[in-house]
C-alpha cells in the first residue's frame, strides 16, 4: 500500500490519495462553478468562431474542399465515442490532473506524469497560437483604423490581460467567457441562416464518404491533403475535454462533469457541421470556395456574409473573431494553469505552482507562470520567425503550425486516456467493466484518434512545404517532451519515491 504523508489520506482502495481530509495541500475553490460554468470554460476553449473563421479555411483550402463539413461530421463521431470511456472515468476519479491522471491510473505513474508534462506544454503552445490568431484579426481591424501596431506586440499584450483577468477565481473567467461564447454563437447562426436562405447549398458536403477524399490539383489550385484537413477539424474540438480539469471547482461533479462533456462535443459538432457547410453557400462553385480558402483565408466567411447577409454582419463576425479568439486563448490559459498547480502540488513540478491565492482560491502562481511559458513562445517565434508578415507568420504559422504542434499530442494523450481506461477497469475493477462504456468505445477512439495522427505524419511534408520545412520537427519535439517528461518521473521514482506514488493519485472526494 501506498505510504500517505501527514495530512493525506490513502483511498480505500489504495490506489489514491485524497486531499479533502489534507490540511496541507491547497485546494482550489470548491462549488466555484455549476453546469453553465463548466460548459462555458470548456466550450470556449474550443472557440466556435475561432474555429470557424481560423480552421474552416483550412480544411477546404488544405484537406476536403467541399467535404469540410463531412470531416467535421467525423471528428465528431469520434470524439463522441472517446467521450463515453472519458466520462466513466471523470466519474470514478475528480481530479484537476485530467488527462494524466486517468493516463497514470492505467498505464503507470511514468507514462502518466510524460502525458501530463506533454499536456502542459501543448497547451501552452494553444495560448501562444491563439495569440498569433487574435494578433492577425486585431491587426487587419487597427489597419482599416491606419492604426500601424506589429502583430508581435498585439500577440503578446494579449496573453498579459489574459494573465491578469485569470489571477482571480474561476467563477470570474466563466462570466467572461460567457459573454463571448454567446455573442459569438448567434452572430455565427445568423450567418448560417442567410447563407442557407439564398446561397447555393452544396448536399455532397455532407456526405460522410467526402471526409476521406482529397481534391486533386486544378489550374491554380494546390491539391488537398485528408489529413491536414481532418486534424484541423480535430484541432477544433481541442478545449472540450479540459472539463474534468474543473471537477474539484465544479458543483455535482460527478454529474455535471459529464453532462458538460456530451453537450460540448455533440452540440459543437452539429454547429460546427453547419457553420462549415454555410460558407460554402455562398460560393458560385466549389473551386470558387476552394480558392478563396487558398488566396484569401481571412476574407473566407467575410466574402459571402457580405452579399448575402449584409456588411453590418461582416462587421460584427470582424469584431467576434477578435474577442473569440482572446476568450479562446483564456480557456487554454486556465487548463494549462491548472494541470501545473495540479503537478506542482505533487511535487513533480515546483510545489510552489501548487499554491493557491489566499482570497481567489486560483492557482495564481502556476497562472502567472503560464503567461511566462507563453510569453516566452511568442518571444522565440517573433525573433526566429520574424515579424513582417502578420498573415504568414502569425496566422499561417504561429497560429497555425504551432495548433498542429500542440493537437499531435493532445490526440496522442487522447489515445493514450482511451487505452489506459480500458486497462485499469480490466486491472483494477473488473466487476465495474462495461462492454461498451469502459471496452468497446475505449478501443474504438484509440484506434481512430491514433489513425488521425498518423496520417498527419503522412502529409507533414505537404503541410511543411517551402519556408514552413520546420513541421518536419514537430514529431520528435513533441515526443521529446514526452520523453523529458517520463525521464523526470524515472529521476523520482529512484531518489524521491515518496513524491513519485502521488503521481496522477491526487483526488478530491470531499465535493
Amino acid at each position: 500500500m501506498a505510504q500517505a504523508e501527514p495530512g493525506t489520506a490513502v483511498s480505500a482502495a489504495s490506489e489514491d490519495f485524497d486531499i479533502s481530509v489534507s490540511q496541507d495541500v491547497a485546494k482550489l475553490k470548491k462549488g466555484a462553478v455549476g453546469l453553465g460554468g463548466v460548459l462555458f470554460l470548456t466550450v470556449t476553449g474550443s472557440a466556435p468562431i475561432t474555429a470557424m473563421l481560423l480552421n474552416t479555411p483550412i480544411v477546404v483550402g488544405s484537406g476536403e474542399g467541399i467535404g469540410a463539413p463531412a470531416a467535421f461530421i467525423v471528428a465528431t463521431i469520434v470524439l463522441t465515442i472517446f467521450s463515453v470511456g472519458y466520462v466513466a472515468m471523470s466519474r470514478k476519479k475528480t481530479t484537476a490532473g485530467g488527462f494524466y491522471s486517468y493516463i497514470s491510473h492505467g498505464l503507470g505513474r511514468e507514462i502518466g506524469f510524460g502525458a501530463g508534462f506533454g499536456s502542459v506544454v501543448a497547451y501552452s503552445v494553444f495560448e501562444a497560437s491563439l495569440a498569433g490568431g487574435f494578433a492577425y484579426f486585431l491587426w487587419l481591424k487597427l489597419q482599416a483604423y491606419h492604426v500601424d501596431i506589429g502583430w508581435a506586440p498585439l500577440a503578446l499584450g494579449m496573453v498579459v490581460v489574459i494573465g491578469i483577468l485569470t489571477y482571480f477565481d474561476v467563477s470570474f473567467s466563466a462570466k467572461i467567457l460567457a459573454v463571448g461564447l454567446v455573442t459569438e454563437v448567434l452572430i455565427l447562426l445568423l450567418f448560417d441562416g442567410m447563407m442557407f436562405a439564398k446561397g447555393h447549398v452544396y448536399w455532397s458536403a455532407i456526405n460522410p464518404v467526402n471526409a476521406f477524399k482529397s481534391f486533386p490539383a486544378s489550374g491554380k489550385l494546390a491539391a488537398g491533403a485528408i489529413g491536414v484537413g481532418l486534424f484541423f477539424a480535430f484541432w477544433s474540438w481541442v478545449g472540450f475535454e479540459m472539463a474534468p480539469n474543473y471537477g474539484e471547482e465544479s458543483r455535482n461533479p460527478k454529474k455535471n462533469i459529464g453532462r458538460a462533456m456530451y453537450i460540448s462535443v455533440i452540440g459543437l459538432g452539429i454547429f460546427y457541421t453547419i457553420t462549415s457547410w454555410a460558407p460554402l453557400a455562398g460560393y458560385s462553385s466549389p473551386n470558387a470556395a476552394i480558392a478563396a480558402a487558398q488566396t484569401n483565408a481571412a476574407n473566407f466567411y467575410f466574402a459571402p456574409s457580405t452579399q448575402y447577409a449584409g456588411h453590418w454582419v461582416t462587421s460584427v463576425m470582424s469584431y467576434l473573431i477578435i474577442t473569440g479568439s482572446f476568450a479562446c486563448g483564456m480557456a487554454f490559459h486556465n487548463t494549462t494553469a491548472r494541470y501545473a498547480y495540479s503537478l506542482g502540488r505533487e511535487g513533480m513540478l515546483p510545489p510552489v505552482l501548487g499554491k493557491t491565492h489566499p482570497r481567489w482560491q486560483s492557482p495564481h502562481i502556476a497562472s502567472i507562470a503560464t503567461s511566462v511559458l507563453s510569453l516566452f513562445i511568442i518571444g522565440l517565434f517573433a525573433i526566429f520567425v520574424g515579424t513582417s508578415d502578420p498573415s504568414s507568420q502569425a496566422y499561417g504559422q504561429l497560429y497555425g503550425l504551432m495548433a498542429v504542434m500542440g493537437v499531435i499530442i493532445i490526440l496522442s494523450v487522447q489515445a493514450l486516456v482511451s487505452l489506459a481506461i480500458v486497462v485499469y477497469y480490466l486491472r483494477q475493477h473488473k466487476d465495474e467493466v462495461h462492454w461498451w462504456k469502459t471496452l468497446t468505445a475505449p478501443v474504438l477512439a484509440f484506434v481512430s484518434q491514433g489513425y488521425v495522427v498518423y496520417l498527419l505524419f503522412q502529409n507533414l511534408d505537404f503541410l511543411g512545404a517551402g519556408s514552413y520545412g520546420y513541421a518536419k520537427l514537430f514529431g520528435p519535439i513533441d515526443l521529446a517532451v514526452v520523453l523529458i517528461g517520463i525521464g523526470l518521473a524515472l529521476y523520482y521514482k529512484r531518489y524521491r519515491p515518496q513524491t513519485f506514488e502521488k503521481v496522477g493519485r491526487l483526488i478530491n472526494e470531499g465535493l
